[in-house]
């Protein structure tokens, strides 16, 4: 018998939601089945989260029917969707900083021995959690302080814990470098066989051919077409996702001057992150980092951008050392970092979209010191048209798409109009469409004759928009690569040395 032959496990029929007069999800049907991966895919606002919520009890549907192993299923929260073998990890990361690994794998749910928390127990299961993911962590460590991929696996193996029956993993490697992933995939394969269902939402198209039995697509609140394999052209998927034609995946990458922008001599980092890192970039050169999770390239742009401390070398600015000590400096030189985790460090989620602009402009928007609120929503207004952000100045950053938000943290910071911009994962968590935007904007600096650095864990993508690549392996700069020579093969040969 063929997983297809399988009576499912979840059945959804005709699932609509609506937010007042607003529908939000148009009748949606959908199967799951034991020991099957189904990839939910589709753009930011495509309706892939809402219908997650509800299979997971995060929120009601307007109206359909949801059975969940024969019988009917409308759990009235996450709780109660848990209890019967259902488990979601979200995207974003919700774990306590506060807290210890082993806490926070088991919070809400702590395991107890006599009436007292058996802490030695919850360290044991989520010590074995961490190791099936390869990461050799102690459970007792405090979260705070580890890396968005760490937390991401910690979250993850969360999920291992729960023992569900059907698992929903939102964009569970968006953080995560190829090691990383595959040792995810060899846990799924597990799962699998031990007849664990999958809902799989990733934007990372390459991935779903890997790991994906059948495809759903959704456009606009509706399911617009399923692939009985996950073995599907990228390009098929991406035309059912954006519902029309894609001539090419990313834009005509521009030559660069041969004026040297900026130049990075010997840098080190006193954590022993990166050292003796060297490498220049020209005017209108778009030029990427590569490297696998913990190669350093983070912490390499935080330090060149002023965020984290340098204990060796210089950066020199069109001939000027500038080597900075604080963001401000960097800032003031004309060099800024658009970060990695957008929703902690690039906007203020609760604060409209006009402020979260202004932040950055004070001068632009200050009257007699004081801040003019006519002159705030000019000024806010401009590059909300400039960048093509949908929304309106008024509105919360929080109620945007990642790729909204990231627009705005390019807008804030773009509006200075600095001399190098550095962007960390610059289309994480953002879909197909969303991206094409971000790749035109980073073309559109090269040409304006900006210096740009692209650090990205997508291959295809530094490979896509980059003039030359440097590599990066164990803190240490492995190679560089002009755009005719880099490959996947040939950068992670680099990755890998």
């Amino acid at each position: 018998m063929t997983s297809t032959d399988k009576a499912p496990i979840l059945s959804l029929r005709q699932i609509r939601k609506s937010y007042g007069p607003l529908e939000v999800l148009h009748g949606v049907d959908l199967d799951v089945r034991a020991g099957e991966v189904v990839a939910l895919l589709g753009e930011n606002g495509a309706g892939k989260s809402t219908l997650s919520n509800i299979i997971s009890g995060a929120i009601q549907p307007s109206s359909g029917e949801m059975t969940w192993l024969g019988a009917a299923y409308a759990p009235a929260n996450p709780r109660a969707a848990m209890d019967v073998g259902v488990g979601m990890i979200h995207q974003e990361l919700k774990l306590l900083p506060q807290l210890s690994i082993a806490e926070n794998v088991f919070v809400g749910r702590y395991l107890t021995s006599g009436g007292r928390i058996d802490r030695k127990a919850m360290e044991e299961r989520a010590q074995a959690g961490l190791q099936r993911l390869g990461l050799d962590i102690s459970p007792k460590r405090i979260v705070e302080g580890l890396s968005t991929a760490n937390q991401q696996l910690i979250e993850i193996a969360k999920a291992l814990t729960l023992n569900a029956k059907l698992l929903i993993l939102d964009e569970p490697t968006a953080a995560l470098g190829g090691e990383e992933t595959q040792l995810l995939f060899r846990q799924i394969e597990r799962l699998k066989s031990e007849g664990v269902g999958i809902i799989y939402i990733s934007h990372r198209l390459e991935e779903i051919r890997q790991i994906a039995d059948r495809i759903v697509v959704m456009r606009d609140g509706a399911k617009v077409q399923e692939f009985d394999s996950g073995d599907v052209p990228i390009r098929s998927i991406v035309e059912a996702m954006v519902g029309r034609s894609l001539e090419r995946m990313f834009p005509a990458v521009p030559a660069p001057s041969d004026h040297v922008m900026l130049e990075v001599k010997g840098l080190a980092s006193p954590r022993g992150s990166f050292r003796d890192v060297n490498f220049s970039v020209r005017k209108g050169e778009v030029f990427g980092i590569a490297g696998l999770v913990g190669a350093g390239r983070t912490e390499l742009v935080r330090a060149l951008t002023g965020a984290d401390p340098i204990s060796a070398g210089e950066v020199v600015l069109e001939g000027k050392t500038v080597t900075p000590r604080s963001p401000a400096d960097a800032i003031r030189n004309g060099m800024v970092l658009v970060p990695e985790d957008r929703k902690l460090q690039g906007v203020v989620l609760d604060h409209p979209i006009a402020e979260n602009i202004g932040y950055a402009n004070l001068k632009e928007i200050s009257a007699g010191g004081f801040i003019s609120s006519r002159k705030l929503h000019q000024f806010a207004d401009r590059y909300i048209s400039k960048f093509g952000v949908k929304g309106r100045g008024s509105q919360n950053a929080g109620e945007l798409s990642g790729g909204n938000q990231q627009k705005v943290v390019l807008a804030k910071w773009l509006a200075r109009k600095p001399r190098v911009v550095v962007l960390d994962e610059p289309t994480r968590g953002i879909d197909v469409g969303a991206r094409s935007s971000i790749y035109d904007t980073i073309m559109d600096l090269a040409r304006e004759g900006l210096a740009v650095i692209v650090v990205s864990s997508d291959l295809e993508e530094v490979l896509g928009v980059s003039n030359r690549i440097m590599v990066m392996a164990q803190g240490k700069q492995a190679g560089i690569l002009d755009r005719s020579e880099a490959n996947d093969v040939s950068v992670m040969e680099l990755a890998t040395l």
